[in-house]
């Protein structure tokens, strides 16, 4: 404990790959954590589920084991604060109970009911165009066309399982679903609730469902809960739920966040135009702003933040360290005949190694990231990954590196919009996330996007922290303009000049190829309605 007086708030921060429950002190130190997988579902078509019972015994587990460790008393445990994956969809009865399985972010196949609603909204005749910009004015975008938004989840659960849709009571975010589990309350954020795109989100401070958007989506307003904010008080533990966890019963629970939102809080980039850059399974670049705008072009805008009064720039890129994944998982140890191994040593501490002594720009060879196609700065779901300009003289050495420069390549190919979109450039990125514990990468990104890159300490926790720092003002125990200083910074990076050239050069090339590919690519994957991201 830092004092006497300290206070902690229990935060669970659920990933698509399974929830790590943290104890943080209501400064942002973490005493501990624990995690627990939880398997994805997929099925034909695109489907991605997960089983929402599954979350809840995960966290459970992992909160009472956590617990357990005795690293705090329990009166001390002020709040318990939840962030989680976003773009899920849990249907759930009156009673609370899930009615099939949580269909989650990667789930593509609202594709088709999507394009039914979006079907002829930009006509010269006027009066569709006028419809879809009443769409971009209230809530700042639109339903994506890769189907993976919930709104999108809700219309495929409408089209292809009436049954369920009719005996919905309400469709919750992953959040607040686990809220509901907490606390018996049905409720969803300003900030949770966008991805529905039925809220007018045009005063933060007062984001409301819209009966225009509500008919334009088809969506009845029984079927959405009614909203709160992030930082206020949704209520108590539920007494079973108390007992069980041995907390308080009446502990309060925080309204909370989605991931990408809380790992803008707890990267510690909370003033307005200073920017974090976050690198998990997917990656953004995001800031705070005052103002609320979208860029059509680039697929991103700035949205509700769960900070009061304030807008996040939501940009967020498919793959990122999934790609670190793919290279282990089906390249370097897939398991096959090939792999005499058992069990892979540290293969990512490896990869680091041999990225930082292979030279800057992989020996000419370029990985682009699209594994799962693309959503910022091009929202094309058919796009896919390449290692291009292999030859006889490259070594596995050249393509580690190359993986770790696309995606970082795929990082610049946002950057530019997103200042562009602020009207400045950042003066430095604080980077967060599971990537953030490389020191190679660090480099990296600070020679291709020719910025200086801040390694934030314990960066896997940052979503968790969000969370913890979000209760932490809701309690009135920290201010805002207190986050940046309860923030650790590991090390700083600044670029290397000796880089410029080649790394501008090889980033030209980047984006060319998405240029000649991107119509080849469409063709090949014509049917594949999967597949456009893979998950914060």
């Amino acid at each position: 404990m830092e004092n006497k007086n300290n206070k902690y708030i229990l935060a669970v921060d659920l990933g698509t790959s399974g929830p790590k429950t943290a104890l943080i002190s209501v400064y942002g130190e973490v005493l501990g954590s624990e995690f627990e997988d939880t398997p994805i579902i997929l099925l034909p078509g695109g489907g991605a589920e997960q089983d929402p019972d599954g979350w809840w015994r995960a966290i459970m587990n992992t909160a009472k084991k956590l617990l357990a460790r005795g690293l705090v008393a329990t009166e001390d445990i002020a709040a318990v604060s939840v962030t989680t994956q976003w773009s899920g969809t849990v249907a759930v009865d009156q009673d609370g109970r899930h009615l099939m399985n949580a269909i989650i972010w990667m789930d593509c196949r609202g594709a088709e009911p999507v394009k039914d609603i979006m079907k002829g909204l930009i006509k010269i005749d006027g009066q569709p165009l006028f419809r879809m910009m009443t769409w971009l004015k209230l809530t700042g975008g639109a339903p994506a066309r890769s189907g993976k938004d919930s709104l999108c989840h809700t219309l495929w659960i409408k089209q292809n399982r009436p049954d369920i849709y009719q005996n919905t009571y309400k469709f919750l975010d992953p959040k607040d679903y686990i809220n509901l589990r907490f606390t018996g309350r049905f409720a969803a954020t300003f900030d949770s609730i966008l991805l529905h795109w039925v809220t007018d989100n045009r005063d933060p401070d007062q984001i409301t469902y819209s009966d225009k958007l509500l008919t334009l989506a088809g969506i009845a307003r029984e079927k959405l809960p009614d909203l709160i904010r992030a930082m206020d008080i949704l209520g108590p533990l539920k007494k079973d739920v108390a007992a069980e966890l041995g907390l308080k019963p009446d502990t309060p629970v925080i309204g909370g966040t989605p991931d990408v939102q809380s790992a803008g809080v707890g990267s510690g980039a909370v003033r307005d135009y200073e920017g974090h850059l976050y690198i998990g399974t997917s990656s953004w670049i995001s800031a705070h702003v005052p103002f609320k705008k979208t860029d059509i072009t680039h697929g991103f805008g700035s949205f509700p933040s769960p900070i009061p009064g304030r807008y996040l720039i939501l940009s967020e890129q498919d793959c990122a360290g999934k790609c670190l994944t793919w290279l282990k998982d089906n390249v370097l140890y897939h398991k096959d005949a090939l792999l005499l191994e058992e069990n892979a040593p540290n293969i990512y501490r490896l990869m680091d190694d041999i990225a930082a002594k292979t030279p800057a720009g992989a020996n000419g060879v370029i990985f682009t990231p699209w594994l799962y196609g693309e959503r910022s700065p091009v929202d094309d779901c058919h796009i896919r990954s390449s290692l291009f300009n292999l030859s006889l003289e490259n070594t596995r050495e050249d393509i580690i590196r190359a993986v770790f420069e696309g995606v970082a390549f795929n990082n610049k190919w946002l950057l530019n919009p997103v200042e562009k979109f602020m009207r400045r450039p950042f003066a430095y990125l604080n980077f967060v996330g599971g990537g953030a514990n490389s020191d190679v990468w660090s480099q990296i990104f600070a020679d291709i996007l020719n910025r200086k890159i801040r390694q934030v300490k314990d960066p896997i926790y940052s979503n968790a922290r969000g969370a913890a720092f979000l209760a932490a003002m809701a309690l009135k125990y920290i201010t805002l303009e207190d986050i940046p200083q309860c923030i650790k910074i590991k090390a700083e990076y600044m670029p290397n000049p000796d880089n410029r050239k080649l790394y501008d050069e090889l980033f030209a090339e980047f984006t060319n190829h998405y240029k000649t590919q991107k119509d080849a690519c469409r063709r090949l994957n014509k049917d594949a309605t999967t597949v456009c991201t893979v998950g914060a």
